[in-house]
Formats: structure tokens, C-alpha cells, sequence
């Protein structure tokens, strides 16, 4: 006689999936009125400090459960069908009161506690970061902040870290990225004579990031029209910091090729000056620095206090 079969063992993650698919709760409502507000699942996800892929997965589910669909998918844009415009004004319902309980909650009690753990390139961290860190510890004294300014990638997870600042096109899949700084690489000297074109920087000595004494051809982009000019730069001085660079051209070393958030005090106070300032070096890497986390569910408070703050104060268009 044949013995039953077991059921089969889900994981953690078939587990947490089939939970996704056989439930209507308040937290599925609440996500489906974001979505709707936000008309995208990428600004839903942002906004939720989710991935993409996660949002579209538990829409999904919710019109698997109800048997219907909800959302018009179209390349550009999310519309709604009729079964969707009707869930859509329950949602919102539950939205409404989700949002007025956490406000009574905020007003209670406030303090975010525990630690923080913070990477981020050199450049940016010591230029930018610095002063926004200090206002979140002012903010939330009960929150101890470890730094880690490094040009080395990070590994979240294993590392222990909260929030890592980086410029990057790709960020890692499992990791939620918020713009937070858009920047142009130019060209400054304590000199204040412009130049005709970045040709005009082979008679210049170069200061440049690791650059060695190989000769780079470095395209750079006009601001203004369509044109480009490739030139072959040799550095003068190179070195793996940007702050000893910038201090360099300070001192009338020559020009540095620096993002622009690491000159803005300088160019402000006269002791540097854009001498291409119509031209500007896009990388491969972007002209974006992202703050990167980890999923809401995993990610703690005090990381996307963080990461709202630096992008609040970061918010005013870049030159």
C-alpha cells in the first residue's frame, strides 16, 4: 500500500510569494493606490523603497487573486481598467487612513535609534556628504553613524552597510537606487583665462585622477550645440585622491578634471574657475550619484531617513 506523499518544503522566498498571491490585505491595497498615484511601477517602487521587479510581481498577484486586470499596461505609461478604477477607490481609502496612523504614530515619537552604516566615494563624501551627515546627526542625536569613504565597491549585505553613495549606471539588482546628485566633469585652474577649446589642454599641465603617464583620448561633449572634440592628455600630477588634486590647481599646479560638487566652494570664493565652461567629459559610469539600500523590508528607518534627507537637500537643479 502507497504511503501518501509529503507536501513539498517551500523556501522562505516560494513561501513569502504564495503569501503574496493568496492575500487582499491592507498593505496589497495600499500598494495598489501608490502605484496608481505614481503611474509607474518604478516611481511606485522608489517611493516604497522596492525593486521594480517586486511591485510589478505583487500587482500581479492581486489581479491572479481577483481574476481580473487591473492596470492597462502600456510601454510608457500604467492605465487603469474598470475592474482597476473600482479596487483603485477602496485602495485609496486604506491609503488615506495607513497614512494618517503613521502621522499620529511620528507625532508620538519621532527618534530614530541605533547605527548607521554609511559608505561612499572620497570625493563626493568629504564635498558633499559631510555637512548633510551632520544635519542628520543633529536631527537624530540617538543615531550612531560609522563612515566608510572608499572608492572600492561595497558589498551591502556582507559588509553590514545601510546606504552606499555611488555613481554608477547599473546599480545591483537586489538594491534599491534614489538619484540623488546629478554633476558634469569640467576643467579648473586658479587661472581665470578661459580656453578656446579642450584641445587648448594639451599646453597645459594636467592634474588628473590615477591617471600614470599613459596618454588618455578623452572625448568631451560641448553644452551648447552637438559638438565634440577628442583630445590625447598626458597628466602632470596624478594621484588617487580628488581633494589632493583640487588642492593642487588651488595652489596654481595646473588644471583638474573634477566633477563640479567637488569645486563648487572654490569656484564660489574665486580660487578656481571653469576654464572650459562650455564643455564638459561625460564617463562611462554616469553623471548621476545614486543612494543605494537595500529593499524597504530589509532596509532600517534610519537608512531612508537618510537617503529622504540627502536627496531633500540635494534636490535644487545642477548647473
Amino acid at each position: 500500500m502507497n504511503s501518501p506523499k509529503d507536501p513539498p518544503t517551500l523556501s522562505a522566498t516560494q513561501l513569502h510569494r504564495h503569501r503574496e498571491a493568496s492575500t487582499l490585505d491592507a498593505n496589497a491595497l495600499e500598494l495598489f493606490a501608490r502605484v496608481v498615484a505614481a503611474g509607474s511601477f518604478s516611481r511606485a517602487a522608489r517611493q516604497l523603497g522596492l525593486t521594480r521587479a517586486a511591485v510589478s510581481r505583487r500587482v500581479a498577484a492581486m489581479e491572479q487573486l481577483s481574476g481580473q486586470t487591473l492596470l492597462a499596461r502600456t510601454t510608457r505609461s500604467l492605465g487603469l481598467t474598470e475592474a482597476g478604477r473600482a479596487l483603485a477607490a477602496r485602495a485609496q481609502v486604506v491609503l488615506e487612513a495607513a497614512t494618517a496612523a503613521r502621522m499620529a504614530l511620528r507625532k508620538e515619537g519621532d527618534s530614530l535609534q541605533g547605527r548607521l552604516r554609511i559608505t561612499s566615494m572620497r570625493a563626493f563624501g568629504y564635498s558633499v556628504l559631510l555637512p548633510l551627515l551632520a544635519e542628520f546627526g543633529r536631527t537624530h542625536p540617538g543615531v550612531a553613524m560609522e563612515l566608510m569613504f572608499t572608492e572600492r565597491r561595497v558589498d551591502l549585505v556582507r559588509e553590514g552597510v545601510d546606504v552606499a553613495f555611488r555613481i554608477t549606471r547599473k546599480p545591483p539588482e537586489d538594491c534599491v537606487a534614489q538619484p540623488v546628485l546629478r554633476y558634469r566633469i569640467g576643467a579648473y585652474s586658479s587661472t581665470p583665462t578661459p580656453l578656446a577649446s579642450p584641445q587648448a589642454l594639451q599646453l597645459w599641465p594636467l592634474l588628473m585622477l590615477e591617471g600614470g603617464a599613459q596618454i588618455w583620448p578623452l572625448q568631451w561633449h560641448s553644452r551648447s550645440s552637438p559638438a565634440r572634440e577628442t583630445v590625447e592628455l598626458q597628466p602632470h600630477i596624478s594621484a588617487d585622491s580628488l581633494e589632493a588634486l583640487v588642492a593642487l590647481a588651488r595652489m596654481g599646479q595646473g588644471v583638474v578634471l573634477a566633477p563640479d560638487f567637488c569645486v563648487q566652494e572654490d569656484l564660489a570664493a574665486g580660487r578656481l574657475h571653469n576654464v572650459l565652461p562650455d564643455w564638459h567629459l561625460p564617463i562611462a559610469e554616469g553623471d548621476c550619484v545614486q543612494a543605494l539600500t537595500l529593499p524597504v523590508h530589509t532596509a532600517g528607518a534610519n537608512a531612508r531617513a537618510l537617503v529622504h534627507l540627502v536627496a531633500q537637500r540635494l534636490a535644487q537643479p545642477q548647473g
